[in-house]
């Protein structure tokens, strides 16, 4: 499976899959389980045009669903329900690594020495993990958001959880810390944007993150904004002082879009999109903040390729907008989302619209994929970023939002992650 990204395979070859008397997947290929999930698991790295591997998802999708009925509990039943619920491509690296140890234990061929090397490898990772939400979380608390703007949602850990997606590999620490702070601080002004100030008092706060001052401060009318601001600017001292460490300091300016950015557009929502059928395509505002911490895998040309809003980072922001809004469209209130939108302009019922807006999510992969497949001139490491970003969203907006709304799912994800070790 991974060496499909990294080389571009011809669709066609799957047709040797296939009757040449009706054109039709061949029967004989539902006796082999093993081998339809690896031709399941294919499909979902298809791009546009290659209508062989539509086919066979649905062919693979029918029988292994037939499967998961008559199989005998073990392994390979283990292996194709989870292939159902989350396609390996679309799955988070480390929790698929998880769910496989358990997998593999089970298997009477297993490789024992191999197993128990891989056990060691994910317990000592997770000790970095753990630690690293520890430090988080102290910064967190220091800055007693919970008391001082008791109105915005406390997400500490979550926005870490979306740092350990995009990276999990330990020579990225510094990258994480800066993704899951940047994230807290970002989730607390989308609550000053959309739940708390007005619109007079967010002119005033996106000026002052503009201006990206310590002065503009004082033309701040309320005591919460000055609070929030100065965690801001405070927190990208400290990113600046670090790049600055590390000879990387003209990334700061990249650092700093992201919070531009997420100032500026709910002021334009808010003005001109209040119960609109009007969405605007929102940039994956946090791509460039998930390479700034990289190292020298990073470069200013890839860093000005990501802002440049290349295909991969459009498809990305889409996949990530639409499956938000199709899982809590519900909950917005008086916000707009796709699915009201798609709803009001084509006079759709909202199943209708959760089926057409699934057709772009899936059509947005493919171009995920095509990146994939034929890659730019920057490394495979900077353009996994963007898929793990991608595939957070799959993962955590599977059944709900799983990020605003922490439920039993999400509480699994993190002691899976960042609680219990494996069982050596």
């Amino acid at each position: 499976m991974h060496a499909l990204i990294n080389i571009f395979f011809e669709a066609d070859m799957f047709n040797k899959f296939k009757d040449v008397n009706d054109a039709k997947f061949k029967g004989s290929l539902t006796n082999d389980i093993v081998g339809l999930l690896s031709l399941y698991e294919a499909t979902h790295l298809r791009v546009h045009g290659e209508d062989i591997l539509e086919e066979a998802l649905n062919f693979t999708t029918t029988h292994l669903e037939s499967a998961a009925h008559s199989l005998s509990p073990g392994p390979l039943l283990q292996q194709v329900k989870h292939a159902l619920y989350q396609p390996f491509w679309k799955g988070n690296p480390r929790l698929e690594a998880r769910q496989y140890l358990s997998i593999y234990r089970e298997n009477n061929s297993h490789n024992e020495t191999l197993l128990t090397f891989a056990k060691l490898d994910f317990n000592l990772l997770q000790k970095v993990h753990q630690k690293e939400l520890s430090e988080i979380t102290r910064w967190w608390k220091e800055l007693d958001f919970v008391n001082k703007l008791p109105f915005a949602r406390d997400k500490v850990v979550e926005s870490y959880l979306w740092a350990l997606g995009c990276y999990y590999e330990p020579e990225y620490s510094f990258a994480r810390m800066i993704f899951g702070k940047v994230t807290a601080i970002m989730v607390v002004i989308d609550d000053i944007y959309d739940v708390y100030g007005t619109f007079g008092e967010l002119e005033l706060f996106t000026e002052a993150v503009e201006r990206w001052d310590i002065s503009a401060m004082v033309h701040l009318p309320e005591q919460y904004m000055k609070v929030c601001y100065q965690a801001l600017l405070d927190l990208y001292a400290e990113i600046e002082e670090k790049l600055g460490n590390e000879g990387n300091s003209y990334r700061i300016h990249y650092a700093r879009e992201a919070p531009l950015i997420l100032t500026a557009q709910p002021l334009i929502l808010t003005a001109a999109f209040f119960q609109s059928t009007a969405i605007p395509n929102q940039p994956f505002t946090l791509a460039t903040t998930s390479l700034v911490g990289m190292g020298s895998v990073v470069t200013k040309d890839s860093l000005d390729w990501v802002f440049s809003d290349p295909q991969i980072v459009k498809a990305a922001s889409l996949i990530g907008r639409l499956v938000d809004d199709m899982k809590s469209h519900k909950k917005r209130g008086h916000v707009a989302s796709s699915v009201e939108c798609y709803m009001k302009e084509h006079e759709a019922t909202e199943e209708q619209a959760i089926i057409e807006l699934s057709k772009q999510v899936n059509n947005a992969w493919k171009d995920v994929n095509e990146t994939c497949h034929r890659p730019t001139i920057f490394p495979m490491q900077i353009i996994l970023r963007i898929v793990n970003l991608a595939r957070m969203i799959e993962v955590l907006y599977k059944h709900d939002d799983g990020f605003t709304h922490a439920g039993i799912f999400l509480k699994d994800v993190v002691v899976s992650l960042l609680v219990e070790s494996v069982p050596l």
